[in-house]
Formats: C-alpha cells, structure tokens, sequence
C-alpha cells in the first residue's frame, strides 16, 4: 500500500491531509478556490466547507456556474435557497428530498458527488497530488462508524467519478487516533468521541505495540510500531445539524411562528444559518442573538439566548443523556473484550459539536479533567487517515449485524436470523455460520438468501413526536414528522436486492427439499464468503465466493 493523501468528507466541514515522509507527520492540504483557514488553538489549519451552491444558467452555456465550499461564502451565497449543506447526513440516512433548481432537479447525493469530486480533482491538481492523479497512489477516505453499505458505495462510485481508481476505506474513529498520534503510546486505551455536524460515533481502541504476533488480531508489523484495535464502538444520530434544528424550533416558538407559514417559509434557510451561527457564538461567548427579515413581508424573527439557556435547550432534548448513553454503549462492547473505563488512558475529542462547552464539561465530567484531550477537534481524523494510508494499519471488527430474511410461519410476517453478529473480528478462521437451504416451490432453479445489515435505531428515545429538518424542492426549510416505518427503514438495507438468487439447483429442487449446504466466512477486507454443497448431488456448487461485502 502507497500513499500519501487522505480526504475526510463531513457534514460541515471537508478536509483533505497529506502525509510527509520527511517530517513523519501529516498535515492538511490548502485546496485552492475551495479551501479556507480556520484556527484551531494556535493554528491555523485548512478546510472545505461542505457547501455546493447552484448558479442560474449562463447564456450560451445552457447550465449556470458551480461554486463549491469557501466559492460560497466569499460569494455571500450562504443563505440561498439553492445552496446545499449537511449532504453527508441526508446521503447516509437515504432522504429522497430533491430541490428545484433553475428546474433541474437535484438532491444531496448529486451535491454530495459534485463536492466530493471537486476537492479530489483538485487535490489531485497540487504537487503532492501527482500520484494521485497518475493512478501510482492510493487514498484514504474515511467512513462514520455506523455508515451503511449503501454510503460506502455512494462513496466508492463518487472517488470513481473522479477518475480515482485506488482508495481504501478507514472508519473516522480509528483514524482520529492516529490523528493524535503525538500523544498516543503503544499498549494504551483511548475513547475516541466524535461529535461532528451529523453524528455522534463513539470508539474504544487498543494502540497495539509494536511485535504483536498476528494471532492476536493485529495484523502484519508495521514501520512505526504502531495499529489500532477497536474494542468497542457507537454511533448516534446526533450532531451540529440536530441542534441548529433544536435553536431552529425554539425561535420559531418564541416568536409564536411555525415553519408552516406563508412569510416564513421563504427566510427558513436564513433563520437556520442563524441558527448555526448562533450556536457557534455560544461556544466562545455568554451570550448571542439572531435577527431575521422578510424583506418583502416584513416579518421578523429575533431571539436572544444565554449559555446556560442554550445548555438548558440541550438538555430539554436529552442531549447529555443521549451522550452518556452513547459512550455506555461504546465501553459495554468493549468491557466484553477485558477492557474497562478504567483502562482508558484517555478522551480524543473530533469534530465540530465538541467544542461546545458543556459537552467537554459532561465528558470531563465522566472521565475526568486531566483525561480529556480537546486540540484536534477539525483535521485529526484526515490527519489520521493520511498516517493509515501511509502505511498504519488497523484491526477492527464488524459494526452491524447481517441477518437473512425469512418468512415466520407463526407470526405470518418477515423475520432475520443473524449469520454475523456485531463485534465479530475478521478476517475469521472458523466458518461463522451454518444454513440449510430448501426449497420452496416443486421445480425451483434459483435459490439463494437475501442478506441483510441491520443497524440500531440511532434517533434517541426522546418524549414526543419526533422529527426532522427538511428542504422542499423550492429550498424552505420545514419540520416534518418521522414515521416509525421511516426509522425501521433507515435502520435496514437489503444488501443483495439485485442478486438474491445465486444458487442453481441441477436438477430442479422439490418442495420442502433441503438442497444447499452453506457455511460463511469472512475475509481481510470484509466480504461475506460463501461456500455451497449441493445436497442432491453432493458438488461444491460455490466455494469462497463473495456474497456481499459488510461494513
């Protein structure tokens, strides 16, 4: 594996990092138009916001300009109905939203691509890039540690887009602590919390030392001495974009409006941004307020929020609870592999929302002050996927369950079996599961299983209806319920729709007849394998073979 690049696609914020051999030490790469400085303690680090911003059609050209990241905010575009944000969260929970722009209908999947391959192609632009560009080198791109198969393939399809044949796949957690790699010491513990524009993911690792024997999990030596195990992981739906949403609600009811009405609607954009500007005020100060006009109308909206009334508004939401819970979850998975709170060295704080205070405060709280650690909280995760690609490794193990579906005869509806349990490690030795298929009709030819990943439900169990921050296609933001239905949803993907049936029965199977042996594995890079005996003529039908690839 060669490679130098890494690009970390978030929820507000993009960052791409670069590996230098010389200083072994990573660092963010400056991408030119698109790129913007921002302060992180005392330095100044690079970022993309992730903004893609659609122009009117130009004369002659037949389509308008494309302005991505800082383009939109040097341009005073922010506002504009037909610009996009928060891409990452509505492409992992599969939105079917879409807006109207200039009548071309686009959704947070085409915004998402036209911003992932943008920054690549112009990293691969930059000096550092030309491998990248030539096809010698490899990129890191980092995942959330509850991402779906289906996002992985969004993003898998978009780096192919842009014309970048050789990538590999880190999740965000596991990168984020090498992205603290001057603090971090072999054999120790680390909670890695990362609270970023759309979730909350939680990670217990293992910085393995140098000479571990590869039966132990850990993979081949390294030139640094350096892997990391993952002990225990979680994830919440939860983030940056939840809480705009919450000021969102609070300033509409403090002025005795909803999103529902007529000279509303059309500043509801306007009134979110304030909403995330205003949050982030409240992290650097005691007080803030936000202002928004009609300019047509006249209607207005202001609000002024103390911290502790904003930290009130956390809490009427149970956020602070949902994050103690989250973590619970993340040191249960990994108390079951011998490690305990006690174990953990220390707190790796990434992402956006944790700069927030009081949520240092309830992590302080927890584990105590001198074990938090809060001066990478923008770039460690690309930092640490730069690292990974330059040749740190990881041992990790699976995130869901995957489960076949299958009619329960009792209960006259669908119903899983799981065949991989969450937390099981990989690459296995020992086939994982055992399944005897039978047939299900007189003459059947096809048979075969349909695989599915389920994932936990990740809304928090809050008192209420529960709802969600939505665009209609003219780009007004609107609150919308959440059906259950929605979350079960969201919480299932069938993994193999287009290719069910892979099992060919020669001659036809009969009714009821037990006719495939198969058993399971799964290798290096997390496929599913399976091998198959047919049971009437007793021939390995399959063996090894890749059924679908887990996450």
């Amino acid at each position: 594996m060669t490679g130098r690049l890494a690009f970390d696609f978030g929820t507000s914020h993009s960052v791409v990092a670069v590996w230098d051999e010389t200083r072994r030490a990573s660092a963010t790469l400056p991408i030119p138009d698109y790129g913007r400085l921002v302060l992180q303690g005392e330095e100044e680090i690079s970022v993309v916001p992730s903004l893609v911003h659609y122009g009117a059609p130009e004369p002659g050209v037949g389509s308008g300009r494309m302005w991505i990241g800082n383009q939109v905010l040097e341009r005073g575009l922010y506002h504009n109905n037909q610009t996009f944000r928060w891409m990452k969260r509505y492409i992992i929970n599969r939105s079917p939203l879409y807006k109207l722009v200039e009548g071309r209908r686009i959704s947070p999947l085409d915004a998402g691509r036209d911003l992932v391959t943008s920054v690549l192609l112009a990293a691969a632009s930059t000096p550092v890039g030309a491998g990248l560009a030539a096809g010698d080198e490899e990129i890191a791109l980092t995942v959330p540690v509850e991402s779906f198969e289906h996002y992985e393939n969004w993003l898998e399809q978009t780096v192919e887009t842009a014309r970048i044949s050789r990538f590999r796949l880190i999740d965000e957690p596991s990168a984020a602590a090498l992205g603290y790699g001057a603090h971090i010491q072999p054999g120790d513990v680390y909670l890695i919390f990362d609270f970023g524009g759309g979730t909350l993911d939680v990670a217990v690792v293992l910085i393995e030392a140098e000479g571990a024997h590869p039966s132990d999990g850990a993979g081949p030596a390294l030139p640094s001495g350096r892997r990391c195990r993952v002990l225990g992981k979680a994830g919440l739906e939860l983030g940056g974009m939840t809480i705009d949403q919450w000021l969102f609600q609070a300033v509409l009811k403090r002025n005795g409006r909803t999103d529902a009405d007529e000279d509303i609607r059309p500043i509801s954009g306007a009134l979110l941004v304030e909403c995330e500007r205003l949050k982030e005020q409240l992290s650097w100060h005691e007080q803030a307020s936000l202002s928004v006009v009609n300019p047509e109308s006249g209607a207005a909206l202001y609000a002024e929020f103390s911290r502790s009334a904003f930290e009130s508004l956390l809490d009427e939401h149970n956020a602070f609870e949902d994050i103690d819970r989250t973590i619970r979850r993340a040191l249960n998975a990994s108390r079951e592999r011998g490690y305990s709170e006690e174990h953990i060295k220390a707190v790796l704080m990434v992402g956006g929302s944790s700069q927030i205070p009081a949520v240092g405060q309830t992590l302080r709280r927890i584990f105590g002050k001198e074990r938090v650690m809060h001066d990478r909280p923008l770039d460690a995760i690309a930092r640490g996927a730069a690292s990974f690609i330059a040749g740190l490794d990881f041992y990790d193990h699976i995130q869901h369950d995957y489960a076949i579906r299958y009619v329960n005869r009792a209960r006259n509806e669908y119903d899983f079996r799981v065949l991989v349990p969450r937390g099981t490690p990989y690459p296995t030795h020992e086939p994982i599961a055992r399944l005897t298929i039978k047939a299900t009709y007189d003459g059947q030819t096809q048979l075969g299983l349909a695989i599915f990943e389920l994932g936990e439900q990740r809304l928090a169990a809050r008192s209420g209806e529960r709802v969600e921050l939505v665009f209609d296609p003219s780009g007004a933001a609107r609150l919308s319920a959440l059906a259950p239905e929605e979350e079960e949803r969201r919480a299932t993907f069938w993994m193999n729709e287009n290719q069910p049936t892979f099992l060919k029965a020669d001659p036809p199977a009969a009714l009821g007849e037990p006719r495939f042996e198969v058993v399971f594995n799964i290798d290096a890079n997390k496929r599913l394998l399976l091998t198959a005996r047919d049971l009437n003529t007793n021939k390995t039908t399959h063996r090894d073979y890749p059924v679908v690839k887990l996450s």
